[in-house]
């Protein structure tokens, strides 16, 4: 198998989108090589623990309302055209993302990264959900199968914190400027929101690698 690391952000829309894409090109293809890890990184490593007001966010952020329509507009066709519902209305606080980030770490270690992650997209894309809340992140996580009593242990803690703040400067330090970014075997990098077509073609051509190469599968 295939390493795919991926790294993103829960309140990204284009990780989002990115996502939707990359598990739509991966559905078609059965044979598909790639084994997930999902990696931390901040839009807003400095946003206040409690978050702050969505618009007050996306328009100090974009100068003003028609700013910030004219920024989404984009990201409005690109959810469509993935077959993704974003209700942007339905969105009131900015998280700070780091405890959702434990979250998905912590998910990591129980092999539903991918599962939480999903969860995360739809309670704060679809219907607004504050995902910087200690009570909404833990509901997330048990409703994913994770121990609830568990992860209301590990959140009164500071477990993790530095580690996931550590990850993040690492990835910065090595040239991440945005997401979503997806490594390709520790080698190739991708970045954005890559339609389906690219990644069948990605697909495709790994499969085949393997199949004339077969020590091409270690990573």
């Amino acid at each position: 198998m295939i390493k795919l690391d991926i790294l993103s952000d829960p309140i990204c829309p284009w990780c989002h989108i990115g996502k939707a894409n990359l598990f739509r090109a991966l559905q078609k293809h059965p044979d598909q090589p790639f084994t997930l890890e999902w990696h931390p990184f901040q839009l807003n490593p400095d946003m206040p623990e409690g978050g702050m007001d969505r618009r007050d966010y996306l328009e100090s952020k974009f100068g003003g309302k028609d700013g910030a329509v004219r920024a989404y507009a984009p990201v409005v066709d690109a959810a469509e055209a993935a077959g993704l519902t974003i209700d942007f209305e339905a969105i009131k606080v900015t998280p700070n993302t780091l405890d959702a980030h434990r979250l998905i770490h912590w998910a990591g270690l129980e092999q539903k990264q991918t599962h939480v992650v999903q969860a995360l997209f739809e309670a704060y894309f679809e219907t607004g959900r504050d995902i910087g809340d200690i009570a909404t992140l833990t509901d997330i996580g048990a409703t994913c199968g994770m121990d609830r009593q568990m992860l209301e242990r590990l959140f009164a803690s500071d477990a993790d914190r530095e580690d996931v703040r550590a990850r993040d400067a690492h990835a910065r330090a090595r040239g991440v400027t945005g997401v979503p970014t997806f490594v390709i075997a520790n080698q190739h990098v991708l970045r954005g929101a890559q339609p389906p077509e690219l990644w069948a073609q990605v697909i495709e051509e790994i499969v085949e690698q393997l199949r004339t190469q077969p020590d091409a599968g270690t990573a």
